[in-house]
């Protein structure tokens, strides 16, 4: 069974794909037709550029939760990447109330990002 969320995206992506099809298979009878082809291909390339934001929105969403999760030392950071994957905002509001509260300091052997309270890095494991 798809979800509401894939069969919205599957309808969007073959809208994209099909309209300039549509739209460059008939010539215009006239000017005035060959505006609205214009409009038309103009309303088809917005759809495409909201839909790639759409899409890189979700990509940098979802590498900034598997990277708080490892910084954070969560043991199911797969799980909630998959979780925020799959129900997006929803899941990211879930995430953010969910994951160990407290700072992140830098550490000094690897320099990466671990939770001050933390006995051990979670990337190299040095105290």
């Amino acid at each position: 069974m798809t979800s509401p969320r894939s069969f919205w995206l599957a309808s969007l992506a073959s809208m994209a794909w099909v309209a300039p099809l549509l739209a460059s298979s008939q010539p215009p009878p006239d000017a005035a037709a060959g505006a609205a082809c214009a409009s038309c291909g103009a309303c088809g390339g917005g759809l495409v550029f909201i839909l790639v934001a759409f899409f890189a929105l979700n990509i940098a969403l979802l590498v900034w939760v598997a990277r708080d999760a490892k910084a954070r030392a969560m043991d199911s950071s797969v799980i909630w990447l998959i979780l925020v994957m799959v129900t997006g905002p929803i899941g990211l509001i879930l995430y953010l109330f969910s994951r160990p509260q407290g700072n992140l300091v830098q550490c000094a052997p690897c320099g990466n990002k671990r939770l001050q309270a933390s006995a051990k890095c979670p990337h190299c494991g040095n105290v």
